[in-house]
């Protein structure tokens, strides 16, 4: 068996045409923008008393609204596969009375009560986040990340402060 080697006269090196780069921005500035207003139809419908609130700069995105008793946040870092679609709340202030059954809880609530989100430990404050990379993400996964977290972080961080937030 014969391995064919590539003929360097017959190889292109050519670079992207400008034509083609102006192209693919477009196509990410398209794409950002339909990840933007999906993001924003669904902070609509679910935030109160008018909180939302939007941050845009060379790192992304960042809104901010009220959900019931807590504040949510959706952090869009862009629009390319390695970009991260981000939501989290903060449901308990660290340090906390009986942190080792807390923390017990939380993992055995990790394990059946938080669907495609987690609690986690971020600048000590227990929060609820769900994170995963743009690559493939649709408006059904945003609408549904956005809910979960919210309500989860809703229906939990009164509880969890009355048992377990600090005296």
């Amino acid at each position: 068996m014969t391995t064919q080697k590539p003929n360097p006269e017959t190889v292109s090196t050519e670079a992207l045409s400008t034509e083609e780069i102006v192209s693919n921005e477009l196509i990410e500035d398209m794409a950002t923008a339909n990840y933007v207003e999906t993001i924003e139809t669904v902070i609509s419908s679910l935030e109160q008393d008018d909180s939302a609130m939007v941050s845009h700069n060379d790192e992304g995105y960042l809104w901010k609204f009220k959900y019931g008793s807590v504040e949510v946040f959706v952090q869009l870092t862009g629009s390319t596969d390695e970009d991260t679609f981000t939501v989290w709340s903060s449901v308990l202030q660290l340090p906390a009375k009986s942190e080792a059954q807390l923390m017990r809880r939380l993992l055995e609530m990790n394990w059946s009560d938080t669907f495609e989100s987690s609690f986690a430990i971020v600048e000590n404050q227990i929060v609820v986040v769900s994170s995963r990379t743009v690559a493939e993400l649709s408006p059904g996964e945003i609408s549904r990340a956005v809910t979960v977290v919210a309500t989860i972080a809703d229906d939990n961080d009164e509880a969890l402060q009355a048992e377990f937030g600090a005296s």
